[in-house]
């Protein structure tokens, strides 16, 4: 997928007032990986990269082992000053344009995944091991954990506790996982357009595409929205207005692991409006939320929340910054009438023939 040409209006970056950070999917091209645009981008600003882990998870083919979660190679770029520039993982969501092109065989560069079918064990794998080793030394530090040794198994490394119940696989990348390229901004306070295209315009002349399934992500901070009116207009926004918010920002219809928010949530802010913020809050957390919907409540509900931001998955993939920021002003337009205590309506006749007149004027009745 390649971006579409810019109009006059795009041309001028528009400017946004919430600390917000980026998640923008794109694709190495064939031959090349997330490795050699982090390298560029330390480069060019005199800065270093540092290799990391990135956690995901996918469905197991193993009988009885319903998910495995693995630690792939990622890549972390800081700047002169030690402060982060991005952070470059894979994205298991990006296949259509891998399964398409000539793989690379397994284990580029020597890249590999180390897999767990437990959260917890995996977690503290990662604790442990160290993400610049090799792969058949890389599990050494957990096997000295449960006592025994490490199997190399072909090209393969694994660890058993003292049982023989298996701990942790480390395996060769499979081919191709090394091209998709998750581009992770740290939290932006000002400057986001020019700090997107400091990212974005080494990507494009480097050849990086978007790819078939892209998204871009925002993350804005979750604590003004952690309020019994704020969080319903939220639930109102994204649970009501779906196919006009689609439909304005032109969200990709073979983006994966999006998904209404739950009808019982929804229900639930307008039954209930009157909680007090606590009570709404642990209501909430049993109203069927996941992370992967079209914007992700959890850690706004979460006793101990991990990342608290409110995440709005629903922009599409683009490697220009000022497209990217073009949606992202628009919704945050829309997250700050989220903040005013009226309820947010339910939309008009107006949204199905005008769909982004009817949320830009929704957006303006902010007070």
């Amino acid at each position: 997928m390649t971006p579409a040409p810019r109009t006059a209006q795009e041309t001028t970056i528009a400017t946004l007032t919430l600390r917000t950070g980026f998640e923008i999917e794109l694709l190495a091209p064939t031959g090349s990986d997330r490795r050699v645009l982090a390298d560029d981008l330390a480069d060019r600003c005199g800065g270093s990269v540092r290799r990391s882990f990135h956690t995901d998870s996918e469905p197991s083919a193993v009988p009885g082992v319903g998910v495995f979660r693995h630690l792939s190679p990622a890549f972390e770029v800081v700047g002169r000053d030690g402060a982060p520039v991005a952070r470059l993982v894979d994205d298991i969501t990006i296949e259509s344009d891998v399964a398409a092109a000539p793989r690379t065989p397994p284990g580029h560069r020597g890249w590999y995944r180390v897999l767990c079918d437990d959260a917890r064990l995996l977690r503290l794998v990662e604790r442990h091991v160290d993400p610049d080793a090799a792969l058949p030394d890389v599990l050494e530090p957990v096997a000295a954990l449960f006592g025994t040794r490490v199997e190399l198994l072909g090209a393969s490394a694994r660890v058993n506790d003292p049982t023989g119940a298996t701990v942790a696989v480390a395996m060769p990348l499979p081919g191709g996982r090394e091209r998709p390229c998750e581009v992770v901004t740290p939290p932006l306070a000002r400057d986001h357009g020019a700090a997107l295209d400091a990212l974005l315009a080494p990507a494009r002349a480097l050849g990086f595409t978007v790819p078939a399934e892209a998204a871009v992500h925002l993350h804005v901070d979750g604590a003004p929205f952690r309020r019994t009116a704020a969080f319903a207009n939220l639930v109102r926004l994204f649970g009501r207005w779906r196919e006009p918010l689609w439909a304005a920002l032109g969200t990709n219809p073979a983006c994966r692991r999006l998904a209404p928010l739950p009808a019982d949530l929804v229900a639930l802010v307008d039954r209930d409006a009157g909680l007090p913020w606590p009570d709404l809050a642990a209501a909430a957390r049993g109203a069927g939320l996941t992370k992967y919907a079209d914007v992700n409540l959890t850690q706004l509900v979460a006793a101990r929340p991990l990342r608290d931001t409110v995440e709005v998955r629903i922009l599409p993939g683009s490697l220009d910054a000022a497209e990217v920021l073009g949606r992202a002003a628009l919704v945050e337009r829309l997250l700050l009438r989220c903040l005013d205590d009226r309820p947010l309506p339910a939309p008009g006749a107006d949204a199905a023939g005008d769909p982004a007149g009817a949320l830009a004027a929704l957006a303006g009745g902010a007070s």
